[in-house]
């Protein structure tokens, strides 16, 4: 038989709402009375319910996470970031998967602020201004990931998208790539926009950049593989491809390898992530690594403080990503040193 608040108070000999006070630690009890209650509480193994204390106070200790496709490697081990945390602070965490979906997102969305979350971590393109105005107004504390800089919200945790596609293009130069192609995601989203125009930046004044070198892959692998296909059949002298994700990366590998392209002989490939994929291919994928489980236990960080009112203001944080170069890109490496 569950212990209710009516078996404290009887036990305690004390009304029902001076238990509730003690619980919720919201008005004046007696420090005698309090240690009484106390006492009672621990012996009868009560534990309050925190779901009717929550609807009270419009507080039920719940975070909700909404990724775009929890298929996707990079999700995982963002979530497994922010879960850590939550635990760690008591708090009990709802992920949504939208599948990408604007609509199914803002249906996530409505659902949550009924059921009173606390606050919400938004790893999406889809959300737009309106909907990002109407959380703050219904002063539901927000972190959102991978947005544009120029989004103003709660807090925005980014990577240097921008520096980092520089850097992966930069290095397939150094390891002497003569002509490098970019294969990339959607450009509606922030990520993919500014990946591409880190690519851009380093090679539109050499001599041999032109425009047809851009192929979209749909950030997925059979993205990759259709990009590499249609890639070279334009320019069959690529010799080095720069990814604005590791899945279309991995799709480039797989295409190769049916091709008998050797890999990094014939053509070097770099990605963007850093996902734990990147380490089982065939060869192993160099790749612009971001800091996944960092950005999910720093986003679960900052929502909490701002629930609990500790932290307050707009705030955009920049997270470093760094260059990590294995076998699909080594051999050149090796080869350009040994010259």
């Amino acid at each position: 038989m569950t212990t209710t608040i009516r078996d404290v108070a009887k036990l305690s000999g004390v009304s029902v709402a001076t238990v509730s006070r003690v619980i919720n630690k919201n008005g004046y009890v007696s420090a005698e009375t309090e240690a009484k209650v106390q006492e009672v509480m621990k012996r009868l193994d009560y534990e309050p319910n925190q779901l009717a204390r929550g609807l009270t106070a419009k507080k039920t200790k719940t975070i909700a996470l909404i990724v775009p496709d929890i298929l996707n490697p990079f999700f995982p081990v963002l979530s497994r970031g922010v879960e850590d945390v939550t635990k760690l602070h008591g708090f009990t965490l709802i992920l949504c998967n939208s599948d990408d979906s604007g609509i199914k997102e803002k249906s996530y969305i409505d659902i949550l602020r009924k059921k009173y979350v606390d606050g919400m971590i938004i790893a999406s393109n889809n959300l737009g201004l309106k909907e990002i105005k109407d959380l703050e107004q219904s002063n539901i504390p927000l972190v959102v990931l991978d947005r544009a800089q120029d989004i103003e919200t709660n807090c925005v945790i980014r990577v240097d998208n921008y520096g980092g596609a520089m850097q992966a293009v930069q290095h397939l130069l150094d390891v002497g790539c003569k002509k490098i192609a970019h294969i990339y995601g959607p450009l509606e989203y922030s990520t993919a926009r500014e990946r591409l125009a880190g690519y851009e930046e380093v090679v539109k004044k050499l001599p041999w950049f032109t425009p047809t070198l851009l192929v979209p892959g749909d950030f997925t692998i059979d993205g990759g593989k259709k990009a590499t296909v249609e890639l070279l059949k334009i320019h069959p002298d690529v010799d080095g491809i720069f990814s604005g994700n590791d899945l279309m990366s991995i799709g480039v590998l797989k295409q190769l390898h049916n091709l008998n392209i050797k890999v990094p002989d014939q053509i070097a490939v770099c990605g963007f992530d850093g996902i734990n994929l990147t380490e089982i291919t065939q060869p192993e994928l160099t790749t612009v690594a971001q800091p996944i489980y960092e950005a999910g236990k720093l986003a679960a960080e900052n929502l909490i403080a701002r629930i609990n009112n500790t932290k307050k203001g707009n705030e955009v944080i920049n997270l470093p990503v760094s260059l990590i170069v294995r076998d699909s890109t080594r051999k050149k490496v090796q080869e350009k040193n040994d010259i």
